[in-house]
């Protein structure tokens, strides 16, 4: 489910659902906290690769799990998921995302929230969820802070699909990598990172968490509240019940 190697003073994360598209399930999210905590309590390793097996990064939330669950209980995994991706900012080593393929919906937001991003350049990002009938439960205060929130705006309400190059063209991703390329280009970036004096890369990171991470629980509360709301309509109800989704 989750790969784990090293590369010098870099850790690198797999995620290996293929059979899920990458997905983010109740078991993912709880190794890629328990990873990310045992990589911060390591003094070798200095910053740590994200990245996703073939086909993609991230397909966001399992549907076919969420399918198991009543919507109270899908407002939780959300939640929890949404408390994952916030902490990355309060980590003291950089974390960093390689994205390939794909990145849809939360798989779009969690690489959003990643200390910096790394995208091929065929890469498609995509954020669906308006379009079947609720707003994003979480991370939108990290896309506001990369894009600015008129154009965060524009991408969450999903009327359109970009590739990578446009994704780095409008700073949603930091670094534009040849397709194929995109974690050979993160791990350079990662040990240009772990290279550094680790106490001031640290500094450096606590002191800009207090604007990328601006206002990022209270944000995800109210976006959990609204998602809660929107899938009592009937856009959102049609959906659910594609997937067997008990409300």
């Amino acid at each position: 489910m989750l790969d784990s190697r090293n590369e010098g003073q870099v850790a690198i994360l797999t995620i290996d659902r293929p059979q899920r598209r990458n997905a983010l399930s109740e078991d993912l999210v709880g190794e890629l906290k328990r990873c990310l905590h045992e990589i911060e309590a390591n003094p070798a390793l200095r910053a740590t690769v994200i990245t996703g097996c073939t086909p993609g990064f991230c397909a966001g939330s399992d549907l076919k799990e969420l399918a198991t669950m009543n919507l109270r209980g899908m407002c939780d995994h959300e939640a929890d998921t949404g408390q994952f991706c916030r902490s990355i900012s309060q980590m003291r080593k950089p974390v960093i995302a390689a994205v390939e393929g794909f990145a849809l919906g939360g798989g779009f937001v969690f690489a959003a929230t990643c200390d910096i991003v790394v995208t091929s350049a065929s890469c498609r990002w995509h954020l669906p969820e308006v379009k079947i009938g609720w707003i994003p439960p979480w991370g939108l205060e990290a896309l506001v802070a990369r894009l600015g929130p008129v154009a965060a705006r524009r991408f969450v309400w999903g009327g359109e699909e970009i590739i990578g190059t446009e994704a780095y063209r409008v700073g949603l991703a930091d670094y534009l990598a040849g397709d194929g390329t995109a974690l050979d280009m993160a791990i350079t970036v990662a040990q240009r990172l772990a290279a550094l004096p680790d106490v001031a890369v640290a500094s450096t990171k606590a002191y800009f968490a207090l604007h990328a991470g601006r206002d990022g629980e209270i944000g995800d509360m109210n976006a959990n509240r609204m998602f809660e709301e929107n899938c009592k309509h009937p856009a959102a109800k049609a959906t659910l019940m594609k997937f067997g989704v008990r409300s």
